[in-house]
C-alpha cells in the first residue's frame, strides 16, 4: 500500500507477475500444440485453429463461472472472511464438475452435426472432429484447476500460479513430443496426439494444485482442511455474479469461434495464416490478461476492505503498468514478423504471407489494453451483470463488422483482422464511461 491508501506499482506487480507467469506457461500449451501440428502440415494447422477455439468455448463455460467465484472470494478475503472465501471455492467445484460431465456427454452427441454444418473443408472437418473428442475429457480436469486458480488469485496467494503452471507446460511439451511425431514406442498420432497431451498435461496441472493445497495453503484459514457441506443456498447466492461472467465468457469465446469460420471459407491457407495469428496473439495476451485479471481481483478486495474512494487510482496505475509492458511487445512484433511465424511453422511461403496480419493483429492491442483493463474492473466491483450488457455492445459490433467485411467482402486476411480494433476500441468506451458514471458504487455481493 502506498500512503494514499491505494496499491503502489509494486504491489500491484507483486500479485501480476506470477499471474502472468503462469498465464505465459499455459499459453505454451497452445503454442506447443500450433508449432508441433505446423510441422504436420497445413490442415493440421488450420483444423487445430477451429478445434481448439471450439474447445475454449466449451471451457469457457466453466472458466467463466470460476472468475466469477474469483471475485466473490476476492470480496470476502477483503473483509476478512476467510472460511466463507473456502465455502465459494467448494461450491464452485461442485458446480463445474457436475457442468463438465454435463458438456462432455452433449458434445459427443452434438459436436460431429455441428462440425459437419460449420466446416466446408472435408480434411479439416475429420481433422477438428478427432481433435475435439480427445480434448474434451481432459474437460474435467481443466475446470477443477480453474477453481483453485480462482482461490489463489482471490485471495491474492498468486505465487502458486507460477510452479503449477511450469509443471503443466513442461509435461504437455513432452506428451506432445511422444504422441505427435510417436516417440518412446507410441505411434504417431498427429492432431489427436496433441488432443490427448493437453489433456494429459491438465491431469498433471489438477495433481499439482490438489497437493500444493494440503502442504502449503492453511487449509483451517480458509477452511480448505475437510470438504464443505454442499448447501443449495450458498450456490444460488453465487449464481447472480457468477452467472454473468459465465455468460459472458461463453459469447465472447463464441463470436471468435464465428470469426474463424468465417475465415475457413476464404481457404484453408487464410485459416492457416489465422491461427499462426491466433497463437501469436495468445503471448501478448496472456500478458495482458495478468494485469487485467489483477486488476479484478485488486478492485473486489480493495472495496471489501471499504476503500472504494481508491478504485479509479488503482486501476489507473494498472493501466499504466500494463500499456507499458504491452506496447514493448507490439513494437517487436511489427519489427519482426517474420521470426514471430517461424516459431509456429518452417513452411516459408506460410511465414512470409503471415506477416501482415501478424502486424496488423499486434497493434490492435493498443485498444485491447485500453479495453480489458477497464472491462475487467467492472467486473471486479460485482456489476457482473452489466459487465456482461457492455461485452454484448462490444461484440455485437464487432460481429456486424466481420459478417460485413470478411463474410460479404471476403476481403485479404490480414484487413480481416481489423476486427480486433473495433471489439478493443467499443469495449474501451463502454467500460469507462460506467465506471466513471459512480454507478457500481456500493454495490453488495
Amino acid at each position: 500500500m502506498t500512503d494514499k491508501g491505494t496499491y503502489s506499482y509494486r504491489h500491484i506487480w507483486k500479485v501480476a507477475y506470477p499471474i502472468l507467469i503462469s498465464l505465459v506457461m499455459e499459453q505454451m500449451i497452445g503454442l506447443t500444440d500450433t508449432a508441433f501440428l505446423g510441422r504436420v502440415g497445413e490442415v493440421e494447422l488450420g483444423a487445430s485453429a477451429i478445434a481448439i477455439v471450439y474447445y475454449m468455448i466449451l471451457f469457457m463455460i466453466g472458466f467463466g463461472f470460476s472468475i466469477g467465484a474469483q471475485i466473490i472470494i476476492g470480496r470476502r478475503n477483503g473483509e476478512g472472511n476467510y472460511r466463507d472465501a473456502g465455502k465459494v471455492f467448494w461450491h464452485g467445484l461442485y458446480f463445474v464438475m457436475g457442468l463438465s460431465g454435463v458438456l462432455i456427454a452433449a458434445s459427443e452427441l452434438f459436436t460431429p452435426a455441428l462440425m459437419r454444418f460449420m466446416v466446408s473443408s472435408e480434411a479439416v472437418y475429420g481433422a477438428a472432429l478427432s481433435y475435439v473428442r480427445w480434448r474434451l475429457p481432459g474437460m474435467v480436469f481443466a475446470f477443477a484447476t480453474a477453481m483453485f486458480r480462482a482461490f489463489y488469485v482471490g485471495t491474492t496467494q498468486t505465487k502458486t500460479l507460477t510452479f503449477n503452471s511450469i509443471v503443466m507446460v513442461t509435461s504437455n511439451i513432452l506428451f506432445n513430443w511422444i504422441l505427435i511425431f510417436g516417440h518412446f514406442g507410441c505411434p504417431a498420432l498427429g492432431i489427436t496426439g496433441a488432443a490427448i497431451g493437453s489433456s494429459l498435461a491438465e491431469l498433471v496441472s489438477l495433481i499439482f494444485f490438489i497437493l500444493y493445497t494440503k502442504v502449503k495453503c492453511d487449509r483451517p484459514k480458509f477452511g480448505l482442511d475437510r470438504a464443505a457441506r454442499f448447501e443449495w443456498s450458498e450456490l444460488r447466492a453465487m449464481m447472480p455474479v457468477c452467472t454473468w461472467t459465465m455468460i459472458q465468457h461463453t459469447i465472447s469465446v463464441s463470436t471468435w469461434f464465428i470469426f474463424f469460420l468465417y475465415i475457413e471459407h476464404l481457404g484453408e491457407r487464410a485459416l492457416a495464416i489465422s491461427n499462426i495469428a491466433r497463437g501469436a496473439s495468445g503471448m501478448i495476451w496472456v500478458v495482458l490478461q495478468s494485469f487485467s485479471s489483477t486488476c479484478s481481483t485488486l478492485v473486489s478486495n480493495i472495496i471489501g476492505e471499504g476503500r472504494q474512494d481508491k478504485v479509479m487510482a488503482l486501476v489507473g496505475r494498472i493501466m499504466k503498468l500494463a500499456y507499458g509492458v504491452v506496447c514493448t511487445m507490439v513494437l517487436a512484433f511489427c519489427l519482426f514478423p517474420n521470426a514471430v511465424a517461424r516459431i509456429y511453422t518452417d513452411i516459408p511461403d506460410l511465414v512470409t504471407a503471415s506477416a501482415p496480419a501478424l502486424m496488423v493483429m499486434a497493434c490492435s492491442y493498443l485498444f485491447n489494453v485500453g479495453g480489458q483493463v477497464l472491462f475487467l474492473a467492472v467486473s471486479g466491483t460485482g456489476s457482473t451483470k452489466t459487465a456482461f450488457k457492455l461485452e454484448l455492445i462490444a461484440l455485437a459490433i464487432y460481429m456486424v463488422y466481420c459478417t460485413t467485411v470478411i463474410g460479404w467482402l471476403k476481403v485479404d486476411v490480414a484487413v480481416c483482422w481489423t476486427a480486433e480494433f473495433v471489439y478493443g476500441g467499443v469495449l474501451l468506451l463502454c467500460s469507462w464511461i460506467y465506471l466513471r458514471s459512480g454507478l457500481w458504487k456500493n454495490r453488495s455481493i
